[in-house]
């Protein structure tokens, strides 16, 4: 069974795709920031004008290839924040296979 934190740090279950992961390529980030307009939960621009990822502790993780879980209450705010990305960086993939669902790399 896959299960999740929502953002209010309840687990609840998410049978449809497991549990969830992003990450940013900021190699690739353009600093436009709309991940963090549709999510700023996860997502934040530092102070270098790129976006980072956020840990459950609200924590700017800023490690290269550094991942967050995904809430399942923001899923649909992650994957548009992938979808629209202009620098093609934010990645979504299953924890338990590292299987890209959203982002560039998603088939």
């Amino acid at each position: 069974m896959a299960y999740r934190r929502n953002g209010r740090g309840h687990t609840v279950r998410n049978e449809e795709l497991g549990d969830l992961e992003v990450w940013i390529d900021q190699d690739l980030c353009t600093g436009d920031g709309i991940c963090a307009q549709y999510a700023p939960e996860v997502f934040e621009l530092d102070i270098d004008g790129l976006a980072y990822v956020k840990s459950a502790d609200d924590e700017l993780l800023q490690e290269k290839g550094a991942t967050t879980p995904v809430p399942l209450a923001l899923l649909t705010e992650v994957r548009d924040s992938a979808k629209e990305c202009p620098g093609d960086c934010i990645h979504v993939r299953r924890v338990t296979d590292r299987i890209e669902v959203y982002g560039p790399d998603a088939e």
